[in-house]
């Protein structure tokens, strides 16, 4: 049975919103710390950051967001990594961009962006291309 049929639209939006805000939190925590106590610059601190949620995210995608831990677990990590790295690239991207050009701090900017880029890119590459 395909995700499409398996876990309704609404449901496996707001069940990836829930996992998104775990992971999220996990890769905020992890910005934080490398960040601030390693002191790591806070670009690569966010590409750290990213790793550590994206390891939440791939995990309760696939058991419970998705339910597809039938699938095969190796093609979804493939286009996991792959829509991970997009979103990664997205992400230090616009953390960059407001912070530097918009004056904000680094983590009202990773707030800014990990909202946009979850909603806008990260729930429909994992619906439709990662669990598919």
């Amino acid at each position: 049975m395909n995700t499409l049929s398996k876990v309704p639209f609404l449901s496996s939006f707001l069940r990836s919103q829930a996992a998104s805000f775990l992971a999220t939190l996990t890769d905020f925590l992890v910005l934080i710390f490398a960040t601030e106590i390693l002191g790591i610059w806070y670009v690569a601190s966010t590409a750290i950051g990213a790793t550590a949620g994206a390891i939440v995210s791939f995990y309760l995608g696939r058991n419970w967001a998705f339910e597809r831990k039938e699938g095969h677990v190796g093609g979804q990590a493939f286009r996991y990594v792959l829509t991970s790295g997009a979103s990664l690239l997205l992400n230090m991207l616009g953390v960059y961009l407001i912070t530097e050009l918009g004056g904000a701090h680094y983590v009202m900017s990773k707030l800014i962006i990990s909202v946009l880029v979850g909603v806008f890119f990260n729930f429909f590459m994992f619906r439709y291309f990662v669990f598919r």
